[in-house]
């Protein structure tokens, strides 16, 4: 992978970071007058679809329809994920605060992401567990206690 492809990787996780962020309190805001985190998320997840569909029409994306068609069954979950996430971050953001919901749910991504990449799951290549890597999942941790706390 060149260095350029890295560096727009860095700067979309970043980017994305900072989306996922700004989704929990926005949802929340939204879960209000609907009643539900349940509602604001399908609300979410509808409008999303369609901004998707304008960026396939528009990008001209095909699918190869054969090789989705032989993935397992587990490939087509991340919209599931998806619902978790969005239902969680616009149920714990009014309660926690956004910075504490966000880093609670940092140490969570990293504590399944550790042990993905450990097992190489899902087809990545495989990053065994290290005494580093623990002890960053355990500096997010009190990172967690420092950002409730404070």
């Amino acid at each position: 992978m060149t260095k350029s492809m890295i560096a727009f990787a860095i700067v979309a996780s970043v980017i994305g970071g900072m989306l996922t962020a700004t989704q929990g309190p926005t949802n929340a805001m939204l879960a209000r007058p609907l009643n539900s985190p349940v509602n604001a998320a399908f609300v979410s997840f509808a409008i999303g679809t369609a901004v998707l569909l304008v960026l396939v029409a528009v990008l001209r994306i095909k699918p190869d329809l054969q090789g989705a068609a032989a993935l397992p069954w587990y490939a087509w979950m991340g919209g599931v994920y998806g619902v978790g996430f969005v239902c969680a971050a616009a149920f714990s953001a009014p309660r926690l605060g956004v910075a504490t919901t966000i880093t609670l749910m940092v140490a969570g991504q990293l504590i399944i992401g550790m042990i993905l990449d450990h097992f190489g799951a899902f087809g990545i290549e495989p990053r065994p567990i290290s005494f580093g890597r623990v002890a960053g999942i355990a500096l997010v941790a009190v990172g967690v206690l420092l950002v409730r706390r404070t």
